[in-house]
């Protein structure tokens, strides 16, 4: 046996591999088990600053609907005592109570609003809305009483109206005689509605003068559109304010009228009027890379005054949504009108602001938050929003959050603030930004109902809440 000593640079060779052996075991093993756990000590003071509690100027959570009728029922308690159903002698004051027979003396008892402008339409909508939302008859019984005077009225006064359009003296005579669709639409659209609910009142007298003027004497352009400024009956031009004028006003002033004389009706030449109307006003008016409609067009210039007006978006987008509410699914415009719909609400919800509005010129942050504009598009987003036509994931909180901040406006004793007054058409910023608000502007008081209503429905169906400290979504009911 040779026991001949391992040479040095061997001996140093073998030991170098078996150290290498040795550590590569002990990484494969130690591959395969969890580290040991690090200790645990204090949380850093910084761990839930995202969850401090934020002070938000408006409500930002769901409003409950005890909370919500609550602020509905403010509204429905101040226009109840300002809105008297009554006829009084204009010269003593007395009070009529034989309203069968026409009296050139009587005029309805003086309120803070008038029960024949297209605005208390709304309201009578705002009402019927109300009602079905909260099963509270008291918003039920405040259209029909209203509603039967007008009936009661059209019979008595009609006749006499008729036979003198000129001399003749009447409490409503502004219905009973439309110049504007301003004087016959919305009320038509209140009183179709009140039908179809199963209103106790005879509305065909009253559907049938409102229904014709919209549908055949209210000023078109050559291709159908609804129009202002049409001829003057002297030979001359209405400047309204100027020749062959569209307002945006209009799609919500006729055009949902038009579908509800299909749906009542059954003559489907009405519907495709009113589908025609959404698409000609849209084709001159709405603005695709903003997603916003102007204000006025004027047929027949180049160019045209684009200011982006917060309340006659908010009669379009009302307008939509009520003329879907009756046109059938297979019309051939139903995918249109559905589209353009979608598109507008999407582009509104862009300029919501940080407290829930939106401004009285949208895209002008220089403007002031408007009331009346914001309760319309939490309406109409809200409708959308139950009937499928928009994403309640994108679209619920943001109607909320609106119905929030016009809730924020309602005061203790139902007066809304922050609504601007009635406006007409200009070609300038400054005419916009300057209107007047003021809690007797009438044109607030009916979409605030419907926002309401709306609201209280579509958090019947969904349920939305605090995800991570954000208003989200949280799935069906």
């Amino acid at each position: 046996m040779d026991h001949s000593p391992i040479p040095r640079r061997t001996l140093i060779g073998l030991l170098v591999a078996a150290t290498l052996v040795t550590g590569l075991t002990s990484l494969a093993v130690s591959a395969q088990e969890a580290p040991v756990a690090q200790e645990k000590g204090p949380a850093p003071a910084d761990a839930m600053l995202h969850a401090l509690d934020v002070k938000y100027p408006t409500q930002y959570r769901p409003m409950e609907a005890a909370q919500t009728k609550a602020v509905l029922d403010r509204v429905l308690v101040y226009l109840e005592r300002t809105t008297p159903a009554e006829l009084v002698d204009k010269t003593t004051g007395a009070a009529i109570t034989d309203i069968s027979r026409a009296n050139p003396q009587a005029v309805l008892k003086p309120g803070d609003f008038r029960l024949t402008s297209y605005e208390w339409g709304v309201t009578y909508l705002g009402m019927l809305a109300a009602g079905a939302a909260t099963g509270d008859k008291r918003y039920t019984d405040y259209v029909t009483k209203r509603h039967q005077l007008l009936a009661d009225l059209t019979k008595a006064y009609y006749p006499v109206v008729k036979a003198d359009t000129a001399n003749s003296a009447a409490p409503i005579k502004s219905f009973l005689n439309p110049h504007a669709l301003d004087d016959a639409g919305a009320l038509c659209h209140s009183f179709m509605k009140a039908k179809l609910s199963a209103s106790p009142v005879d509305y065909g007298q009253m559907i049938g003068i409102c229904g014709d003027f919209v549908t055949k004497k209210e000023y078109r352009l050559k291709d159908g559109t609804l129009a202002r400024g049409g001829p003057d009956g002297n030979g001359g031009r209405k400047m309204r304010p100027l020749p062959d004028t569209l307002w945006l006003d209009d799609m919500f002033m006729g055009v949902p009228t038009m579908a509800y004389l299909g749906k009542t009706t059954g003559k489907r030449e009405h519907y495709d009027d009113a589908v025609r109307q959404v698409l000609q006003f849209s084709k001159r008016m709405f603005n695709p890379q903003l997603g916003i409609y102007m204000h006025g067009y004027v047929e027949g210039m180049r160019d045209h005054p684009e200011f982006h007006w917060a309340r006659a978006n908010g009669w379009a987008v009302m307008a939509m949504v009520e003329v879907l509410e009756v046109l059938p699914k297979d019309h051939k415009g139903y995918n249109q009108v559905l589209a353009q719909l979608r598109a507008h609400i999407k582009g509104l919800a862009s300029y919501q602001t940080k407290d829930g509005f939106w401004h009285q010129l949208i895209d002008r942050n220089d403007t002031y938050q408007e009331t009346s504009a914001t309760a319309i598009y939490a309406y109409a987003i809200a409708r959308a929003v139950n009937r499928g036509y928009v994403e309640p994931q994108m679209y619920g909180p943001m109607a909320n959050f609106a119905w929030n901040a016009v809730a924020s406006k309602v005061l203790a004793n139902g007066q809304i603030e922050g609504i601007c007054v009635g406006t007409g058409m200009a070609f300038d910023p400054a005419f916009y930004a300057y209107r007047p608000t003021s809690v007797k502007a009438a044109h607030g008081y009916g979409p605030a109902l419907l926002a309401g209503a709306e609201v209280i429905e579509m958090n019947k169906k969904y349920k939305f809440g605090l995800n991570d400290s954000g208003l989200m979504f949280q799935g069906a009911r």
